[in-house]
């Protein structure tokens, strides 16, 4: 899998493209494969701060149910509400149209502490034996 090489990634599978001062979030082609067809996905409300590593959102499949973590710190601006209706956009593009939060941000220094995509493909192929 070809992972986005403008966009960072944390260790508990969500990415981060940063665009000026915002950021949208949302997890990656991975995640979404691991969990199976998303049934339901909880977002936090426009406003809410969230802090990089918390908890802020929960993606809900026919396997499992799985937080999810803000990858950086910031105020949420948007969140993608097409997701209530159609969560499997989570599943067809996880990385595009399967976005989940638009966000200020708080520290750019954070962004640093996050993979490149060469350094995720291979944080996921260690992790998967592939």
């Amino acid at each position: 899998m070809e992972y986005p090489a403008e966009y960072r990634y944390t260790r508990e599978h969500e990415w981060v493209k940063i665009d000026g001062e915002a950021a949208v979030v949302g997890i990656t082609h991975h995640a979404q494969d691991q969990l199976g067809d998303v049934v339901f996905v909880e977002l936090p409300e426009v406003g809410s701060k969230l802090q990089a590593e918390g908890q802020f959102g929960a993606v809900e499949s026919v396997k499992a149910v799985s937080d999810i973590y803000a990858p950086i710190s910031g105020d949420v601006t948007e969140v993608n509400s097409s997701l209530i209706d159609a969560p499997e956009k989570i599943n067809d593009d996880p990385h595009g149209e399967g976005w989940l939060v638009t966000m200020t941000i708080f520290d750019r220094n954070e962004i640093q502490a996050l993979m490149t995509a060469g350094q995720y493909a291979d944080y996921v192929a260690a992790e998967t034996g592939g």
